[in-house]
């Protein structure tokens, strides 16, 4: 219970690896804050974590909202007076029909010998895309940081841990520049920051998950059939995607007791080294 007496807020923990951040900090003794901007899912996770044995706040917010972020703040400083960890995950994903397409489109070039060629994805993104991307992705971490930093500074003391991705750090989601242009972003601010506040006992990281094994995505490999899994985990040594569970133990980590300021953990069984 290494976090025992803690004040957690995880940012899109209605479902996946929001969730099962929150669960995982639950277990460690920290009362936890979560929001998403899915209702059902919301009360379905604030169940589950209530399930471990904590205190569970669950709040509606669409943290692309500067405003809606204030307002959860103060949501949070009203029922516990303060937030010692902040865990930025919302975001938005590539996860469309047309994103499937292009994802597709992707690992068939990767993984098979044709002329090279454009892929043409950039060229196809219009502004409101480009644009939703970034005021989850980014703007949304702007502002839950700026207001977690309000409460620990003063306090000096906090851990922010911002959910990035291999997609900043690689080509592995290049069928996806708009979600890449923003992972990137997440991982220059969380380096800034780092530096910034490190003088207050304010640690700041990134983790950068790889692939996670969702459901959706086991039936992708499913439909593939053995080949297509075979090209597929050609790219990681590990031959698997990350469970959110693995995924979580890592931000547990980063929330507890270490000696890593502005650093970027990846977990991605190999796929990028």
């Amino acid at each position: 219970m290494k976090l025992r007496d803690k004040v957690a807020l995880v940012t899109g923990a209605g479902p996946g690896l929001g969730k099962a951040c929150a669960e995982a900090l639950a277990k460690e003794g920290a009362r936890v804050v979560i929001c998403d901007v899915n209702d059902q899912s919301l009360e379905e996770a604030r169940a589950e974590v209530e399930a471990c044995g904590a205190e569970c706040l669950a709040l509606r917010c669409d943290v692309s909202s500067s405003s809606e972020v204030s307002n959860l703040f103060t949501q949070v400083v009203a029922r516990f007076g303060t937030l010692h960890i902040l865990v930025n995950n919302a975001a938005l994903t590539p996860n469309r029909p047309i994103d499937t397409e292009r994802r597709n489109k992707l690992y068939a070039y990767m993984q098979t010998p044709v002329p090279r060629q454009s892929l043409g994805f950039t060229s196809e993104i219009d502004d409101e895309e480009w644009h939703r991307y970034w005021g989850v992705n980014v703007h949304g971490v702007f502002y839950c940081t700026r207001e977690a930093l309000k409460l620990m500074e003063p306090q000096r003391d906090g851990k922010i841990i911002n959910i990035a991705s291999i997609a900043g750090l690689s080509i592995k989601s290049a069928h996806s520049p708009h979600y890449c242009a923003t992972k990137g972003a997440v991982i220059a601010f969380t380096k800034s920051v780092a530096f910034e506040v490190a003088g207050a006992n304010i640690f700041v990281n990134a983790m950068a998950p790889g692939g996670v094994a969702t459901p959706a995505f086991n039936d992708y490999l499913d439909k593939i059939g053995g080949e297509g899994r075979n090209r597929l985990w050609q790219s990681c040594p590990l031959g698997r995607f990350g469970t959110v569970e693995e995924y979580a133990s890592t931000v547990v980590y980063l929330a507890g007791e270490h000696y890593l300021v502005g650093q970027v953990l990846s977990p991605n069984g190999g796929s990028v080294i």
